[in-house]
């Protein structure tokens, strides 16, 4: 039954009841809708709710913020190419050296020689970028060590005798630390933004662990796949290319200064117990490399090593890229202990289970758990180090902490080397908990006291 109001026009509703349901009928003409006027917001604050129940576009997340920034993609690119060889060149002296030459000594030799004249020559490469400019040093120095990898090549190939091959991998020292060049440029665009230089300093060390993870299964695929000098020449030519695309990149380099009255990053307060943290960290990265590669020899598995060790690097990549997207509590300076004491932590992972189970496979899956603590504890190392040294001599500081790492390297190599042959492959991995417990102390000792850095904005909270 219908009803209507008496004098019902086309804007009246008609209702009418169907069983005991009310229906509303609205006969009105259909506009088009005003669009909702935006209510205006203060700068920084969220978009308000929907009142139906849909939010607002969702704000970009860190990565995403960080790669918007004008040039950003493309000296990234262009660094990550030059990068990815440092883990290639190692590996592809040794297969090309104890190839041809049948001695495994010699190439060892020969590595361990490019090393110590990289730690040598390394800080002032890193000096002279700073004073003249990236593009002006870097390039040059590039080319140069580029020769000296030929010189290895070809000399190898042609025989020539053993001293020939130590002069020519020496010559390589002049590679610039393309890492820290890549830290600089994020630090001079990012001036004041701690949160977004803490994102991109993870970003950088899930990048560095990527390439020493991908580079040496390179490297051994296309010496074993190619000739013996593969892996070296295709490892010259990406250095080349990758320094060549990125310092084009003008618009982003960090300008040179010539003249600068700021102290030598080695002398400034707080640098010192930093760099014997990376020492005590570089030994752990040695040691454990060396003792992984032992124990699988033991059990018959020596070719599996390179991929157990390569989940170490996972770990540590994906705890960096996560540690980036995070915003960890504290100054990097009271964050740094607690870092490092995860890490010691986490290296008593391997050492169990190579001493209850004995399995490659175990072992496997702690060294990716214990790799997850590597990347943040470099990553607030690499943010002290960047404060602690005067912006105008920050490739020079950061190329320090790298050298420190390199050294440290070295010994834990030695120390896990004398270990194994002395005692067993299970005991060497307590070489690097020993080395881990070490930097711990340090920081408890040496870098927590420390107060402000040598920047003006240390005082600034890092979240």
């Amino acid at each position: 039954m219908l009803r209507s109001t008496t004098g019902a026009t086309r804007n009246t509703p008609l209702f009418t009841v169907t069983a005991d349901t009310l229906v509303a009928v609205d006969f009105g003409p259909r506009g088009r809708r005003e669009p909702r006027a935006e209510v205006p917001r203060g700068r920084g604050e969220p978009r308000p709710e929907d009142p139906r129940g849909r939010s607002g576009p969702r704000a970009p997340g860190p990565y995403r913020r960080l790669f918007a920034l004008p040039g950003a993609r493309a000296f990234t690119a262009g660094n990550l190419i030059a990068r990815l060889p440092m883990g290639m060149f190692s590996v592809s002296a040794v297969v090309m050296i104890a190839g041809t030459r049948g001695s495994y000594a010699l190439a060892g030799a020969v590595t361990a020689t490019g090393l110590a004249a990289t730690a040598v020559v390394a800080p002032w490469t890193a000096r002279l970028v700073d004073r003249y400019g990236q593009a002006r040093v870097a390039l040059p120095a590039t080319v140069f060590a580029v020769l000296g990898s030929l010189a290895l090549l070809l000399c190898v190939r042609q025989g020539a005798p053993d001293w020939t091959l130590f002069a020519s991998y020496a010559a390589t020292a002049t590679t610039p630390n393309t890492g820290g060049m890549s830290r600089a440029r994020w630090t001079h665009l990012l001036k004041g933004d701690e949160k977004a230089l803490h994102t991109a300093n993870s970003f950088e060390q899930a990048a560095d662990e990527l390439c020493f993870m991908l580079g040496p299964v390179l490297a051994a695929f296309l010496c074993g796949t190619f000739f013996p000098e593969a892996g070296t020449l295709v490892g010259a030519v990406l250095l080349l290319t990758g320094v060549v695309l990125f310092t084009a990149q003008r618009s982003t380099e960090p300008p040179a200064a010539r003249r600068s009255s700021a102290r030598a990053p080695f002398r400034s307060p707080g640098m010192r117990p930093l760099l014997v943290v990376c020492l005590a960290t570089g030994a752990v990265f040695g040691s454990l490399e060396v003792v992984t590669l032992a124990f699988a020899d033991e059990r018959g598995h020596r070719t599996a090593s390179g991929a157990v060790l390569a989940l170490q690097a996972a770990g540590s990549c994906a705890a960096g890229l996560l540690y980036g997207a995070m915003r960890p509590a504290g100054s990097a300076r009271s964050r740094l202990p607690w870092c490092l004491a995860a890490m010691t932590a986490l290296m008593t992972l391997p050492l169990l289970a190579a001493e209850v189970t004995g399995s490659l496979v175990a072992l496997a899956g702690a060294l990716l758990i214990a790799g997850m603590a590597t990347a943040p504890t470099m990553v607030t190392t690499m943010t002290l180090v960047q404060r602690y040294t005067p912006e105008e001599r920050l490739n020079e500081g950061m190329t320090l902490a790298v050298t420190g790492l390199l050294g440290g390297i070295a010994c834990g190599s030695a120390a896990g080397g004398w270990t194994v042959e002395h005692i067993t492959a299970t005991a060497g991995y307590g070489v690097p908990v020993a080395a881990a417990a070490t930097a711990l102390l340090v920081s408890l000792c040496t870098v927590v006291p420390f107060g402000p850095s040598n920047r003006s904005n240390d005082c600034l909270p890092t979240h």
